[in-house]
Formats: structure tokens, sequence, C-alpha cells
């Protein structure tokens, strides 16, 4: 198996850190952990954030190892575009050694119909092309919608299909939340996937709230929580076979495995990114980080 993939850290996890203390030293401690890549996302590219980030990249050997990038935004959010700001975006990967560049998720009205898929597609895939010639990757990170079926084909094969310039980021969560086996997804589309996003998926214990709901006689309510029990985990702390991810991610090729956490329930944000480390390290990929 080769070794070819670091191990690193989904930057929407850090937000709050960055705006109380800045790109810089969040990155330190991010560091002092054992991480020493970063896939940025929801944090603004701002010229004093850029040129932190080209900061810790130079003192702290912080490896840049993605930007994000939307197609469009939804109404009223303001962020970068790359209809609106493609050479912005080109100029911030550039300087900062980034040559891979991931859009998080379809624009919402694509779900609408398969045509409107199609269409998102085939934009991404023009901004793919033009992104290749200058020596920039594109892929598309998943959810668990790209895998409800349009004429019995997952919306995600649709968009790969309509969009060959264009690779994949797996999110392991996202694809289990989806009904598939993440190893094995990972497999099926190994020529596609550059990076993959290691986050757990944990059923949690019903919280005490449930069965008060019971015993008001709330079954409805009490249902809700039964349902709505998935969630978010470290990684190692759910139900997921990550020696198989990693094992099947390398196999892939996969550049980058980032660590990422959509919720805390009540952990700081480097309790977990510690805790999804020292499993990590345990499950023996000490050499990846």
């Amino acid at each position: 198996m080769a070794h070819t993939a670091k191990i690193g850290v989904q930057a929407m996890m850090l937000k709050d850190s960055v705006a109380e203390i800045g790109v810089f030293e969040t990155l330190r401690k991010v560091s002092a952990i054992g991480y020493h890549a970063v896939e940025i996302s929801q944090i603004p590219m701002t010229p004093e954030n850029v040129g932190e980030l080209d900061r810790a990249r130079q003192e702290l050997g912080v490896d840049i190892a993605a930007l994000s990038a939307a197609v469009e935004l939804p109404k009223g959010r303001a962020g970068e575009t790359l209809r609106n700001d493609f050479d912005k975006i080109v100029a911030d990967a550039q300087r900062l050694d980034s040559k891979l560049l991931r859009i998080g998720m379809l624009p919402y009205p694509a779900l609408k119909s398969k045509a409107a898929v199609v269409a998102f597609a085939k934009e991404a895939n023009r901004y793919a092309e033009r992104l290749q010639d200058l020596g920039i990757e594109l892929y598309y990170h998943n959810h668990h919608v790209e895998f409800a079926k349009y004429d019995g084909q997952y919306l995600l094969d649709i968009i790969l299909e309509n969009s060959p310039a264009m690779g994949l980021e797996l999110d392991v969560h996202w694809v289990q939340r989806g009904g598939l086996d993440p190893a094995a997804t990972i497999r099926k589309y190994a020529g596609r996937t550059r990076m993959v996003h290691l986050k757990d998926y944990r059923i949690g214990q019903l919280p005490d709230e449930s069965f008060t709901l019971l015993d008001q006689g709330d079954i409805p309510g009490f249902f809700d929580h039964f349902r709505n029990s998935v969630q978010f985990a470290e990684v190692g702390e759910g139900n997921l076979d990550f020696e198989a991810i990693i094992e099947e991610s390398q196999a892939a090729g996969a550049k980058y495995l980032l660590v990422e956490q959509d919720e805390l329930y009540g952990r700081t944000v480097w309790d977990s990114l510690q805790i999804s480390y020292d499993n990590l390290v345990a499950l023996g990929t000490a050499k990846l980080f």
C-alpha cells in the first residue's frame, strides 16, 4: 500500500477560532496537535487572512491542501464564486501553492430536477477545464443528497458524467448517511477521488428530554429524537471502519485525508481534533501526518 496521502484538517472546524485569534495563531494550535495540512473552507479570503495563510505555510510548514469555491451562493450569503471571482480564486491558490480547489456543495436550486443538476455539472466542468490549464484541479464534495436517484441513477453519477474534468472529494460520513458503504464507495470512484473527508458516523444515545416527552405522552416528540439520533463524531468515536477507509483511500491515490466534524456536542474543537488525531495514530497512521 503506497503511503502517499497526508492527513489534515478541514478548516470549517476552525472558523470560530479564526474569528477570535486569527488564521496564523489558529494554525499554530493545529500544528501543535500534529496536523500539518489544512483545507480552507468558510474562512473569508481577505488580504489579511490570505497573508496569514501564506505565513503559516512558510513559518509553520502548513500545507494549504485545497481552497474552496462555490459556483453560486444562496441569496444573502457573502463569499467568492467561480462565476464572479475566478481570477481572485486562482491568484489565491497560486500564492498559497494550492493545486486543488473544491466545490463544497452544489447550488441548492440544482436539486430541483435532473436538468438542473446537469446544467450545474456542465458549468462546473467549464471551470474545471479552465483551471486545468492553470495547473489547478477542481473537485466536488458530496453530502447524502447526491445519493438520491433520478431515473435510477445517483445524482452523484449524473454530476460526474457531465463534468469529466472535475474530480471527487468523498465525505465518508455523508456516504454512510446516503446508505452506501464508505470503503466500497471510495473503491468505486477510485479513479476520480483525490480527497477524502474523515468524519465518523455515530448513533447518539437518546437525551433525557426525549424521555420527558415520553412521560408527558408526547409520542411524536419522542419519535423525533428517536429518528434523528445520527450524529457526526470524532474519527474512531463512531461506527465507521476507518482502517478500511484509509486503506481504500490510499489505494485510490488520495492526496489528502481531511478530518472534519460538523457539530461537536459540547466539546471544544481542540478536544475533538486531539481525539481524532489520537485515534488515527492508534490505527497506525502516524506517518501520514
